[in-house]
């Protein structure tokens, strides 16, 4: 032990504190000093960016230019996934859905950071990077394997999977995302996600009476859903696996950047 450190008054270093009102009974816990060494522990494992770090419930904006009260029940909503976790999750997530800027990765960290102090293990993911990650993973001169880079996020009590859908969907794409989502499904694992894309399902039968022409223009007018990134299959899976929170309102962003010329 370094000279300068100080051993916990409590326990004297050992982890363990006595507990019980009876001397002769004599019972032991975790000591405070551990269960907040490892609560420091699972927050760096939980890899959460830099960005992120500041973001709790207590730093959650929901009264800015703009806000709705949307922004409110939505954080009561997640604070409530906390207070309950994990008996009354059973296991089930959170759907954290709304467009660009309205604050669904702010909760989902403050939501994942609770849960890491409770002592449950967890772990930010960016949907962008992992299948970055995986793709090159295919690369004969990288030696971390794809079954290496996606074990932690198969095991990990609680995993956040930030920007779900921000990447274009090819058939390789649909095939890690489904991977990934049914085998932390099938495993009863708690999975947060977030996603700019709205919960609607593809558009990607023509009706009968239409023609092809005005189909296929008004498909590419039209604004793409979480349906059309993920399949209605796999959207399907994330109504079993998740509740879903909507945030609604304008960018926070931009509205506090307006506000701050006026």
């Amino acid at each position: 032990m370094n000279s300068t450190e100080t051993l916990c008054s409590v326990c004297g270093g050992t982890g363990w504190k006595e507990v019980g009102p009876d001397p002769k009974a004599r019972q032991v816990a975790r000591c405070d000093c551990a269960l907040s060494g490892r609560v420091q522990r699972l927050i760096v494992q939980a890899r959460i960016p830099a960005r992120y770090e500041h973001c709790e419930f207590s730093e959650f904006s929901t009264d800015f230019p703009g806000a709705d009260g949307g922004l409110e029940r939505a954080k009561l909503v997640a604070e409530r996934f906390v207070a309950g976790y994990p008996v009354e999750n059973d296991g089930r997530g959170l759907l954290i859905v709304g467009s660009v800027g309205v604050g669904k990765t702010h909760l989902a960290v403050a939501v994942l950071k609770d849960l890491l102090r409770k002592g449950v293990p967890g772990l930010f993911c960016d949907y962008r990077d992992l299948l970055k990650q995986v793709q090159n993973s295919y690369n004969p001169s990288v030696q971390t394997t794809e079954m290496q880079l996606l074990r932690p996020i198969f095991e990990t009590e609680v995993v956040l999977l930030d920007e779900l859908g921000a990447v274009k969907p090819t058939e390789w794409v649909w095939d890690t995302v489904s991977h990934v989502l049914n085998t932390r499904y099938n495993d009863k694992r708690t999975t947060i996600i977030t996603t700019n894309f709205p919960d609607l399902p593809p558009a990607t039968t023509k009706p009968d009476d239409e023609p092809v022409d005005r189909f296929k223009a008004k498909r590419a007018a039209r604004e793409e859903t979480l349906g059309d990134r993920i399949t209605e299959r796999m959207r399907s899976r994330l109504h079993e696996m998740c509740k879903k929170i909507e945030i609604t309102g304008k960018d926070f962003r931009q509205q506090v950047k307006s506000a701050s010329f006026r």
